[in-house]
């Protein structure tokens, strides 16, 4: 391969096509302007038969492997995030071809608006898809014990309380008779749901010992379990990312939007940006911390005295406020290694990370 840089490919990602479009920094000329399958082997041969260049592209469900097929044939690659790319989509001819165009000039002038997002390594991508995958079943699971409950009630009927899990088990048989043919099978489905959901419970329990053994001592915070811990620690990748632990929680999405100007400051939600998985996963142990089983620590004392204030939406705002101190707190004790102390809340190690 030739060593050369002076040419800039901006790469419109599609589900079945990408447009890519070739720059040349010396003359602003523009080569290659073709669009191309989005597969393995076309991308694959192209980025073999390019000269070392820049290869620029948005962040999507593609970009993961694509960027390291790029990254294999030699080539430096940026993976921008969209959302600050408001060249791209704030106009009124937005088409593919333009869109790599524009990518590729954005590159070749180094801008700002091009804000690289970091991939997960392959493996740490295909263990995450296991966490991933218990989530889906675990959806689907309770989607379908819904709408049985749901069903049942249209004759005027209602099926006994019980968990999801235990709902094939318990509930099934008091389906009256008359929609047994119908809700029959579903109970079948619940019951193979509930297979999969404890064999992708054994793969987790199997990686956070044997692949990732950081993630028993994450579990030493009360409401962190394996789920929880390996979810952190698969999301996160690399603690070294943040400088400050308290940067996790802006990274995950819990922390308050703001709109301020002049004397106005308006409360707002938290953003949402980030792993939507791991946000509900820290929620819900924020949940279990502040609830009746959650032990005595100093993190439930200032979670329950914040609830305690009263107003508006106050335990919500106490829960989310648990959530990231569990994502911060839970970095920091990863990248010092300190052990969690209940009255302290933290460690002297943590607290000075």
């Amino acid at each position: 391969m030739k060593k050369s840089t002076r040419f800039v490919y901006g790469i419109d990602l599609g589900d079945r096509m990408s447009h890519v479009c070739e720059l040349d920094t010396k003359t602003g000329a523009v080569g290659i302007d073709t669009k191309l399958p989005t597969t393995k082997e076309a991308l694959g041969a192209l980025f073999g038969e390019i000269p070392r260049s820049l290869v620029v592209m948005e962040c999507c469900g593609s970009s993961p492997w694509i960027s390291r097929l790029a990254v294999r044939a030699g080539h430096e690659v940026i993976v921008a995030d969209p959302r600050k790319l408001r060249v791209i989509w704030d106009t009124h001819k937005k088409n593919d071809r333009r869109d790599a165009l524009v990518l590729a000039q954005a590159g070749a002038e180094r801008s700002s608006n091009l804000v690289p997002v970091r991939h997960r390594s392959e493996t740490t991508q295909r263990h995450l898809a296991v966490v991933r995958a218990r989530a889906l079943l675990v959806e689907a699971r309770t989607k379908l014990v819904n709408g049985a409950r749901g069903i049942v009630k249209t004759e005027g009927e209602r099926l006994p309380r019980c968990s999801a899990e235990s709902f094939a088990r318990n509930a099934a048989c008091d389906i009256p008779e008359e929609l047994r043919a119908a809700l029959g099978p579903l109970v079948g489905v619940l019951s193979a749901l509930n297979a999969a959901i404890r064999g992708h419970d054994k793969e987790i329990e199997r990686l956070g010992r044997e692949v990732y053994p950081v993630t028993k001592l994450l579990q030493e915070v009360p409401g962190v379990g394996v789920l929880t811990s390996l979810a952190y620690v698969l999301v996160i990748e690399d603690p070294a990312r943040f400088k400050r632990s308290r940067d996790v929680g802006a990274y995950i999405g819990v922390v308050p939007r703001q709109d301020q100007s002049g004397e106005s400051d308006r409360q707002l939600p938290i953003t949402k940006c980030g792993d939507g998985l791991l946000r509900r996963l820290l929620v819900q142990s924020a949940h279990h911390v502040l609830g009746p089983f959650g032990k005595e620590s100093r993190l439930r004392t200032w979670g329950l005295a914040l609830a305690a204030r009263g107003g508006r939406n106050a335990k919500k705002r106490a829960v989310v406020a648990v959530a990231r101190k569990l994502a911060v707190l839970l970095h920091a004790m990863w990248k010092s290694g300190g052990r969690f102390e209940p009255q302290r809340g933290a460690p002297a190690a943590v607290k000075a990370a």
